[in-house]
């Protein structure tokens, strides 16, 4: 067990350093924060780097634009609505779970046994295939893009959904299905989690 980004990053920068193929699931950029840095200073180069994200991600246009860079020098980014385990697997040798956060740490799982590995390997090849490629999904998020931190502002204050939708200049029925949609990309159940989730990605 791994504690914190810091000592994460110092125990495997090697292990990254000298990879030929790196597979990433995420539910967004906070996660593997310092485990970004040697793909973030330099080309991918000849190093295969997949990355998995939920959709919530391409709510903020600064992650966006990470993103669509990262893809520029290489990395083959999609996205998926299904649930995700938070994984970074370095040459189908070696996995690295992300675990829960304990009082602002979180912690992390390194694991090299042949058949752990193969196991976490199976379920993000089963998730890289049902997901889409960032460009698509790009695209039909750009509008709820815009919209996004005007109607987490109407949700935080407690707005009726007629109000909100009288102050965004839209129908009731077009405000309550972009709430859905928000939320949906935000993996929220409920109006209350759609909030603390956008807290958690700095969306509000």
């Amino acid at each position: 067990m791994v504690r914190g980004e810091e000592e994460l990053f110092a125990r495997t920068a090697h292990l990254f350093a000298a990879a030929d193929e790196v597979a990433c699931a995420a539910n967004d950029l906070n996660t593997w924060a310092a485990s970004r840095r040697q793909h973030t200073s330099e080309q991918h180069g000849a190093v295969r780097v997949r990355k998995i994200y939920r959709p919530g991600v391409l709510l903020d246009p600064g992650t966006v634009a990470h993103l669509r860079d990262r893809e520029r020098h290489g990395a083959d980014i999609r996205l998926t609505t299904d649930e995700i385990n938070e994984t970074i697997i370095i040459d189908r040798r070696l996995v690295i779970l992300a675990g829960d956060v304990v009082d602002g740490v979180r912690s992390y799982s390194v694991l090299t046994r042949p058949e752990l590995v193969q196991g976490v390997s199976s379920l993000f090849e089963a998730a890289w295939r049902g997901a889409r490629p960032l460009a698509g999904y790009s695209a039909e998020f750009a509008e709820l893009r815009l919209l996004a931190p005007k109607i987490l502002d109407m949700l935080a204050s407690g707005s009726k959904d007629e109000t909100a939708a009288r102050t965004l200049d839209l129908g009731v029925r077009t405000y309550r299905r972009k709430v859905a949609e928000l939320m949906s990309a935000l993996g929220a159940t409920s109006r209350f989690q759609a909030g603390v989730r956008a807290r958690e990605l700095g969306l509000v």
